[in-house]
């Protein structure tokens, strides 16, 4: 028996940390884990990234790096899905191909930015979530948010071509899509705790593990 892995994704201030913190606190035994993890080495290079635009670096290595981040901690959620523990994403593989991708489209640059094969490849071997839930926002409505606009791809034009991209990767199976909009966070809480208990998200699973290959 292992905990479930389950993923929470969407756009920059859809209101993934905060659900992800509620799902936490009624789940037994679980654990948050937010991408980028800024606390490891690699992630204090990304943040001074997405915080400092005067900080320069090629698109690539910026994927790459995101990606390193994953690798730094994946062996302690794996350890501690096999231990019982359930382990809530904040931002997973999806989110980084997404983006990446959206930076090529938004430049209209035909490179390894542009090819999803190439931005999927250093991610291969990573565990794939039991649970997906993709939380679907009308930019309107991120744009009112609170501090959006602080960090480098909180862009309106750039969030669009984002949340285009994240439909058009995101596999069919295992993902709910919610549609977030005018929903308050109780509101979203209970969408969100239906789909948990019905599919039994919340109870320790026979399953392997699967990876993304």
């Amino acid at each position: 028996m292992r905990g479930q892995l389950i993923l929470i994704e969407g756009l920059d201030r859809s209101g993934k940390s905060t659900q992800s913190v509620k799902l936490h606190e009624s789940i037994k035994d679980s654990f948050i884990v937010k991408f980028p993890d800024r606390s490891t080495r690699i992630g204090s290079i990304i943040n001074e990234y997405l915080t400092n635009e005067d900080f320069k670096l090629p698109d690539q290595s910026i994927h790459l790096l995101f990606s390193a981040n994953r690798w730094e901690v994946i062996q302690d959620m794996i350890d501690k899905l096999n231990n019982g523990h359930t382990i809530i994403l904040d931002r997973y593989i999806y989110s980084g191909i997404s983006y990446s991708l959206s930076k090529s489209q938004l430049s209209n640059t035909k490179n390894e930015m542009s090819d999803v094969d190439w931005l999927y490849s250093p991610d291969k071997g990573l565990p794939k979530p039991d649970l997906t839930l993709f939380l679907s926002l009308e930019l309107d409505q991120i744009n009112s948010r609170a501090e959006f606009g602080e960090e480098r791809y909180e862009k309106t034009e750039f969030q669009k071509i984002v949340k285009s991209n994240f439909l058009k990767i995101l596999p069919q199976e295992g993902v709910k899509i919610l549609n977030v909009n005018d929903k308050s966070i109780e509101e979203v809480q209970k969408m969100i705790w239906e789909i948990i208990e019905q599919g039994d998200y919340n109870k320790l699973t026979n399953n392997p593990i699967s990876y993304f290959t």
